[in-house]
This record gives C-alpha cells, sequence and structure tokens, in this order.
C-alpha cells in the first residue's frame, strides 16, 4: 500500500489556518494556495534521486548534487488544481504541464474525462497530480485512471486538504500512488464537502461565488 504523507511544518499550518478563514478573500487565498504548494513540493521532492557531477566554481573544480531520474511533470485536475502549478513550477521550472478535467455524468454519477492534454512524454516523467480538495476521491482516483491509460506509472498526488473517505478511496482504486496533503480533515458532510474544510476551493479561488 502506497503511504500517505501529512505535513505538519508549521508554515503550511498557518498559512492553510488562513486559507480556511471565510473572511479571506480571492488574491489572499491564490496567494497562499501557491506559496502552500511550493512548500509541499519541497517536501514532496525530499527523496528524489539525485547524481554527482562535477563542476567548477570561482574557486576550483568540485563534486556537486544535481537532480536526477525522471523528469518531472505536473498534472493539476481542473479547474481548482491551476491554482497550484505557479507554486510548484516556482521550485520546478523545467517540469512540463499537463492539464485533466473531469465532470460528474448526472445519470450515472461516474466521473467523465471532458480534457486530457498530457506531455508528449509523460510516460518517461514522474508526474505529480495536484488537486487542493481530496474529498470522496472520486475525481482524483477517475484522473489518476485516466493518465494510467495513456501509459504513465510514475504518480504521485497532492492535495492540500483530504478528507479519510477521499485517502481511503484513492488508495483502494491506486495502491501504487502516493499520497501527500497538507491537513488530514475529519470526515464529509451529507453534500460532500469536506468537514472543516475551507468550502469550495474553485470558487475561493477564482471568485465565482
Amino acid at each position: 500500500m502506497a503511504k500517505v504523507h501529512v505535513f505538519d511544518h508549521p508554515l503550511i499550518q498557518h498559512k492553510l489556518s488562513i486559507m480556511r478563514d471565510v473572511n479571506t478573500g480571492c488574491k489572499e487565498f491564490r496567494e497562499l494556495l501557491s506559496e502552500i504548494a511550493m512548500l509541499m513540493v519541497y517536501e514532496v521532492t525530499r527523496d528524489f534521486p539525485t547524481e554527482e557531477v562535477e563542476i567548477e566554481t570561482p574557486i576550483c573544480k568540485t563534486k556537486a548534487k544535481k537532480m536526477a531520474g525522471k523528469p518531472i511533470g505536473i498534472i493539476p485536475i481542473l479547474r481548482a488544481g491551476l491554482g497550484m502549478v505557479d507554486g510548484v513550477m516556482s521550485l520546478i521550472p523545467n517540469a512540463k504541464v499537463g492539464h485533466i478535467g473531469l465532470y460528474r455524468d448526472p445519470q450515472t454519477l461516474e466521473p467523465v474525462e471532458y480534457y486530457c492534454k498530457l506531455p508528449e512524454d509523460a510516460e518517461h516523467r514522474q508526474l505529480i497530480v495536484v488537486d487542493p480538495m481530496l474529498a470522496t476521491g472520486g475525481s482524483a482516483s477517475a484522473a489518476i485512471s485516466f493518465i494510467k491509460e495513456r501509459g504513465c506509472n510514475n504518480i504521485c498526488l497532492v492535495n492540500l486538504i483530504a478528507a479519510p473517505e477521499g485517502i481511503a478511496a484513492v488508495q483502494k482504486a491506486h495502491p501504487d500512488v502516493d499520497i501527500y496533503v497538507a491537513a488530514l480533515d475529519e470526515k464529509l458532510n451529507d453534500h460532500g464537502y469536506i468537514i472543516p474544510g475551507l468550502g469550495d476551493a474553485g470558487d475561493r479561488l477564482f471568485g465565482t461565488k
């Protein structure tokens, strides 16, 4: 079973507390989401491989370390996942970005893919799927399935806030995918919102409600 990593860094928790506040406006919400995404990906990449290379400083030649292994791809789940991309790319500017969009069929209630554009070499990359909220886990599980159908297997999931139900759903569907969250909240309410959560991340991000 893949691991669930819950970050307890004071900066992450401080910024997340401000995001949860109902009085926090769109501009500050967007800025905080980007900042937390940057802090989270710093931890996500902690165990990524490095290689030793020889460089020349202004003083002398020396051995140093650089990132090695697979190049990185960032896959935001539309639309709220877009709010995390800039923060991730501020640390990994050479990453390529794909996008995946889903909607829930009103008859079957199953997630349906309406858009998916991945980097051409996505199957050779370490993919970081980002979405602020992991509620029921339905969208995240479906998005990862659609990405796997395109030949990709090196995937991790990064969420701001998760409910236990969402964690369980993703682990059941994708036991090979590590999950990274800034907070594991109490539960879902009857409408599928995370408690205490922060409301609809997309609406708060883009000011649509």
